[in-house]
């Protein structure tokens, strides 16, 4: 076994809380069904899989395996599982590795059981699904792994594919990374927009604190050193440094000195993170663990 795969381990085990509060969640459970149903609405409609329903009866049976094609963290099982279960009950799909655990290229995944229309009717749905929130743990794991190093800590976006979120940013815990916040509705996160329109950072903070009082936490969004500077003295929490050069964070560390949290933001992959991590931020936010992760290579044969 190679380190990067034991770090990935060491790394969804850390996470396993996270992974067993998102999984028995009952708003998990129903993003996991409404999802599955979207999906094979989208791919069979009322008609069903034509190909498969002319080469098999329906009493015609099989066993599938789903396999793991490169090493990674695997996520989105239940929502696998459900995509059989509502096509049949009947059919079987029994997990052979955790969620949320790495595993090696070569591992089987889970085992699928029962009557072969259906099991072909959900094997695309089942491995997009798959295939997509496993990538995006993994890729959320190495974002951890180099972070870590530095005491920094990885955030989401939200930067989600439409009607994904919750289960997508489900996939960065089991990463290892931090829920920036779910929507608009649960966390004040002062924009470009907002501070432009209201006349800059510091006046745009302390209007939103005359509204929501002393206990909600405010982010503000600062592209420079002045920006940073009226953030801090009109009260800011947190200030997110968005697209600003490493010398410019370097300052912004130095000038906060400990008053408020850093979140450094804007454009950020793996080829950047690293010199970023280390000057001092608490936090990297990256939109590329959910627009721009690569499906873990997984497949299903009979």
């Amino acid at each position: 076994m190679n380190h990067e795969l034991e770090d990935e381990r060491s790394e969804a085990a850390e996470v396993g809380g996270n992974v067993r509060s998102g999984g028995a969640d009952e708003e998990f459970r129903r993003a996991c069904l409404e999802a599955a149903r979207r999906a094979l609405d989208e791919d069979l409609r009322s008609t069903g899989d034509i190909t498969s329903r002319a080469l098999f009866t329906e009493d015609e049976r099989c066993t599938g395996v789903f396999t793991l094609k490169e090493n990674g963290v695997v996520v989105g099982l239940p929502l696998a599982r459900a995509v059989f279960k509502l096509l049949l009950e009947e059919v079987e799909f029994t997990p052979r590795v955790p969620e949320g655990q790495a595993a090696a290229a070569g591992s089987v995944l889970a085992v699928v059981k029962g009557p072969v229309i259906p099991i072909l009717e959900g094997e695309r749905t089942a491995l997009n699904f798959l295939q997509r929130l496993s990538g995006i743990a993994t890729l959320t794991a190495q974002y951890v792994r180099v972070a870590g190093r530095y005491g920094v800590r990885i955030k989401d976006t939200r930067k989600t594919t439409p009607g994904l979120r919750l289960l997508e940013k489900y996939a960065v815990r089991v990463g290892g990374g931090l829920n920036h916040r779910m929507g608009l509705f649960d966390a004040i996160l002062i924009k470009d927009n907002h501070v432009r329109a209201a006349g800059g950072a510091g006046n745009a903070v302390r209007a939103v604190r005359s509204e929501v009082g002393p206990e909600l936490p405010i982010e503000v969004e600062v592209e420079d050193l002045a920006g940073l500077a009226e953030a801090i003295e009109a009260g800011a929490d947190t200030v997110m440094l968005d697209n600003m050069s490493v010398a410019e964070m370097t300052k912004a560390v130095e000038l906060a000195a400990g008053r408020v949290k850093l979140e450094a933001s804007g454009g950020i992959d793996l080829s950047t993170l690293e010199e970023i991590a280390a000057t001092g931020v608490d936090f990297i936010s990256a939109g590329a663990l959910t627009h721009s992760c690569r499906a873990l290579d997984i497949s299903l044969d009979l």
